[in-house]
């Protein structure tokens, strides 16, 4: 799992649960898979995250080493930092772990990448 598809997963669809946002992480096996760098698309891309929580995903997983808490408002002129958050956002992967969503502790494996967010009739609101 990316931490692109990281930052728009949530568990609200579970009953009792309001938000279900963010997941915390835990991750057991990560990867880094080189991805081409395309800068355009990363800069339309940053405005839609939320950051500090990509930052925080980041951090938990040990890879937000250079990677700012905030980011700068002219951020597309920085080629430095694009590069860093396409790393993270495109390279850096969750192989294996479990995802936990932070208002009932329900827990989502990750399983060669792929999180796995299937809930039982019981589970539904």
């Amino acid at each position: 799992m990316k931490l692109i598809t990281h930052n728009m997963l949530t568990s609200k669809c579970l009953k009792g649960v309001v938000t279900g946002y963010p997941l915390a992480i835990n991750a057991t096996d990560v990867k880094i898979s080189e991805v081409d760098f395309n800068p355009e698309f990363i800069s339309r891309i940053i405005p839609k995250l939320d950051w500090e929580v990509l930052w925080k995903a980041a951090e938990s997983i040990g890879h937000s080493e250079g990677l700012p808490q905030t980011i700068d408002p002219k951020f597309e002129d920085n080629e430095e930092f694009l590069r860093k958050a396409h790393k993270v956002l495109l390279e850096v992967e969750v192989e294996e772990g479990y995802l936990t969503c932070p208002e009932s502790g329900r827990q989502f494996p990750i399983s060669k990448g792929i999180p796995n967010m299937l809930l039982t009739e019981a589970e539904v609101q």
